[in-house]
């Protein structure tokens, strides 16, 4: 809607529904989440969602509108503002920690920027503010007697807000990267450093550091001062036999394949008999992202699955 009023709408007069299918249209993937959770991991943001695919996404909000159009349907201007309203789409999603594959079906690597958190107050609130003074100062106006107005100015500020605040988050990640980075712990080499965003506070970050044995996890404010002593430590555990044998089954091979941070527990259990529950989580989401796997006393899966907690 903010694209739309910002200006594209002088381009088709049908340029707020296209947008508004164009830019949710890479999520029809959700629609793999009928065949399950793991099918749900393996094809969301997929190959709707690919750099290659944009031409043909945008497509399917033109076929969708073009039947209830009424005037004139300029089709090269309508596919302009859809293709737009799908690059928006996949432009957000790579800021977030989600990610986003754009070089399928040729790469599955995840990209992604991890300056925004994958749903973001500022950005929905600038949004929505945008949206709703313009439908009060509309409200206003026919009581006064005024003539409505398309609410350009408010749409094109709260663009203005999404770009300055993407562009302020991106320097912030990188100054908590180098605060991370900037360390020695002396106990833990790091082998990688990480800035994870917080939802509410743009100063408040996440850090990952992630060493030969384990994790350290810290609470970063940019503008305090930082202590490399306070962390929280996450251990891998001893038992490397039990993780290989979750490892090589389908479960953990596409779960590791999207997890970019995973944390293992390995826990003895009574059924079966001298067995073990092998759990691996997502670091980015604490938590909410976890393969399981039952193994037997031989260290043999008995089963496995993956659920989003």
């Amino acid at each position: 809607m903010a694209l739309s009023r910002a200006g594209l709408n002088r381009l088709t007069p049908y340029a707020t529904a296209i947008l508004l299918l164009a830019a949710n249209a890479p999520d029809i993937d959700v629609a793999s989440a009928a065949w399950g959770s793991l099918a749900y991991l393996n094809y969301h943001r997929h190959l709707t969602h690919a750099l290659i695919a944009a031409p043909f996404m945008a497509l399917l909000p033109l076929l969708v509108v073009r039947p209830f159009a009424r005037a004139t349907f300029k089709w090269r201007a309508a596919y302009l503002v859809s293709l737009i309203g799908v690059v928006s789409h996949l432009a957000l999603d790579l800021t977030n920690i989600y990610g986003v594959r754009l070089l399928l079906p040729f790469s599955g690597r995840w990209s992604r920027l991890d300056i925004t958190p994958v749903i973001d107050p500022w950005i929905l609130g600038a949004l929505i503010l945008a949206v709703s003074a313009t439908a009060l100062s509309g409200l206003i106006g026919s009581e006064i007697g005024e003539k409505p107005r398309p609410g350009r100015l408010a749409a094109t500020l709260a663009l203005a807000f999404l770009l300055l605040y993407n562009g302020a988050r991106a320097i912030l990640h990188q100054q908590t990267v180098a605060i991370l980075d900037s360390r020695v712990y002396s106990r833990f080499p790091s082998k990688r450093v990480a800035a994870l965003p917080r939802e509410f506070n743009p100063l408040a970050w996440r850090g990952l550091v992630e060493s030969g044995s384990s994790y350290l996890r810290f609470n970063v404010d940019v503008v305090g001062n930082f202590d490399p002593t306070d962390y929280h430590e996450i251990r891998f555990p001893e038992d490397r036999e039990a993780i290989q044998s979750a490892r090589e089954t389908e479960v953990f091979r596409d779960f590791l394949a999207f997890s970019q941070f995973p944390a293992w527990t390995v826990t003895p259990i009574t059924e079966p008999s001298n067995g073990f529950r092998v759990e691996a989580t997502d670091l980015r989401f604490n938590g909410g992202f976890t393969a399981t796997a039952i193994l037997d006393a031989q260290r043999k899966v008995v089963r496995a699955w993956f659920e989003f907690l």
